[in-house]
């Protein structure tokens, strides 16, 4: 949506993608939209590479039957701030998610 010339809520590609394939419950998207060593923080869980991440995604994500939607969005110093709310059987309410981008796709995602 563009207001005053500007895109509200802009999200970048992978960030974007990673939510679509979250509510598709696409597992195999998901994960595709992680570069294979990154890092993922929940609360100060840690998850490192892939396999790992695919564990988290089990147990939390689209294991917990999860439906995000981008609340707001905003670039700070080279990362992303994404302002989430959340349905599902895990958490519910709204919370901050901070993604760092390796190209097209994710190399950080930091959730608190």
């Amino acid at each position: 949506m563009r207001v005053g010339g500007r895109r509200r809520n802009y999200s970048p590609y992978p960030i974007h993608r990673f939510v679509e394939a979250t509510n598709a419950t696409n597992t195999e998207a998901v994960l595709a939209t992680f570069a294979d060593d990154a890092f993922l923080s929940d609360w100060g869980r840690s998850f490192q590479g892939r396999a790992e991440i695919a564990r988290w995604n089990q147990s939390d994500n689209i294991g917990a039957k999860s439906h995000l939607s981008i609340v707001s969005i905003a670039p700070v110093q080279g990362t992303y701030r994404v302002r989430i709310a959340v349905k599902g059987k895990g958490f519910n309410g709204e919370g901050d998610m901070t993604f760092t981008l390796d190209g097209d796709r994710i190399a950080s995602l930091v959730i608190t």
